[in-house]
């Protein structure tokens, strides 16, 4: 019996992407006979047409199942809810602007093979030297403090086994330290170079005020929450 693969996506006025990605997800997991795979598509209060977007995906295929939000909470809610909602052992997330690309899925499955989660890396980044500038440099900090051992936290291309979403708290934030969290459980962690697209449709949703400021805010909350986690274990009987 096939095996199922979710997918969770946050969409926050992507209602041009949506179509699109879809698209390319089918058509990814039509060459991955030994996997199923559901959409967990997450509208995160859009304004635009992204409401009727994933609606109508749904009336077309049964596979991708819409989550709207009352009101937008955020990238991390978004994915946080989506993985509560997803019934597959495997958990595959994606950015909703299809700067990531579904092709990198097989690599990301055939890790989980291995290991607990997989973050992905853009090796070749297609985004103004600024960005990169500062995602280097945010990317370097995080990593001096909280030792996760990722080089690009910010990539939106990942994969969990089922068994992490548990250890994911619900915070404004959080889909930044994944990792963080993943360590701290003890479970497995590998990184894989996934490929990068410019933005082809729609607009930024992050500038310098909620991805430089909010991030130092929640890397200092991030760095008590580590020294305070308690992850624990149960012993077996002989």
């Amino acid at each position: 019996m096939s095996q199922l693969v979710s997918v969770v996506v946050p969409f926050y006025n992507e209602a041009q992407n949506a179509p699109l990605l879809a698209a390319k997800l089918t058509e990814v997991f039509q060459s991955l006979e030994a996997y199923q795979f559901e959409c967990v598509f997450v509208n995160d209060g859009s304004t635009d047409g992204t409401r009727e977007a994933l609606n109508a995906l749904a009336r077309a295929d049964a596979r991708f199942r819409p989550l709207h939000f009352t009101r937008n909470f955020g990238q991390s809610a978004a994915l946080i809810a989506g993985m509560r909602e997803a019934k597959g052992e495997y958990i595959i997330t994606l950015d909703g602007d299809l700067q990531n690309d579904p092709i990198d899925i097989p690599k990301i499955i055939a890790l989980l093979q291995d290991y607990d989660c997989v973050c992905g890396y853009r090796a070749e980044r297609r985004d103004s030297w600024l960005r990169r500038a500062s995602s280097k440099t945010a990317n370097a900090v995080r990593n001096a403090i909280l030792h996760d051992g990722v080089r690009d936290s910010g990539c939106g291309a990942k994969g969990f086994r089922r068994c992490c979403i548990a250890h994911f708290p619900a915070f404004n934030g959080v889909h930044r330290f994944f990792a963080v969290m993943v360590r701290n459980a003890g479970l497995t962690i590998a990184e894989c170079p996934v490929t990068h697209h410019e933005r082809r449709h729609g607009a930024s949703k992050y500038g310098l005020n909620n991805r430089l400021w909010r991030g130092l805010y929640d890397l200092v909350g991030v760095a008590w929450f580590k020294r305070r986690y308690v992850a624990y274990k149960f012993e077996e009987d002989a």
